[in-house]
């Protein structure tokens, strides 16, 4: 039992350690405003959620935010905890579907779900909270960032045009090619994650 927690705790690390790296390598879409930006940081929880369990999946999410706040701090951790909430609906919403039947149909069904939580729960937070955060906080008001999606889309024009227009259609983005790599990677490291690879290595010898 002892070996067995010690294996899953490694693993979780170690995909922790992979989300953290990710979040650095970030691209802008030009439909978006430059403020949002596009990783691909939740993929080693979406795994480690399908394969360790949603639980798993969190842990991940929270190591890596923690990791990217003490090595980076640009945001005064605002950013961590914004990418840590959203971020752990998706993978538990996933994993969780996934978990009470494993298969490829239901993988894609809670992936295709936790997108759409995932684009509930960043609409609704960054309204009342991750906004407002950033304007106290790091005095970046909220005319400024409805000024930065204003140029991209003319439609925006307040708070909730931003929400509308930027921040739930940048998510719903994010989920599909979170979706399309999940289902690519999955299978591939799964054996691993499982230590289906070395039952199958003593076997063979």
């Amino acid at each position: 039992m002892r070996k067995d927690n010690l294996n899953r705790l490694v693993k979780i690390s170690l995909l922790s350690v992979i989300g953290f790296v990710l979040m650095f390598i970030e691209v802008s879409i030009p439909l978006f405003p430059s403020f949002l930006q596009m990783d691909i940081s939740d993929l080693p929880a979406l795994i480690g959620s399908f394969a360790l369990g949603p639980t798993a999946g969190i842990a991940i999410e929270l190591v890596k935010n923690i990791l990217h706040g003490v090595f980076d701090g640009k945001t005064a951790f605002i950013g961590e905890l914004a990418n840590f909430l959203v971020g752990s609906v998706f993978v538990f919403t996933a994993g969780y579907i996934y978990e009470k039947k494993k298969s490829k149909k239901t993988a894609v069904y809670g992936l295709i779900i936790g997108a759409l939580f995932m684009t509930a729960a960043a609409s609704v937070l960054n309204y009342i909270l991750f906004l407002p955060l950033y304007e106290k906080v790091l005095n970046f008001p909220m005319s400024a960032v409805i000024g930065m999606a204003n140029k991209v889309n003319p439609n925006v024009t307040d708070l909730n045009g931003v929400i509308v227009w930027a921040i739930a259609p940048f998510n719903m983005i994010k989920g599909v090619i979170l979706l399309v790599l999940t289902m690519a990677v999955y299978k591939s490291v799964s054996p691993i994650l499982h230590d289906e690879g070395k039952k199958e290595l003593l076997k063979s010898n």
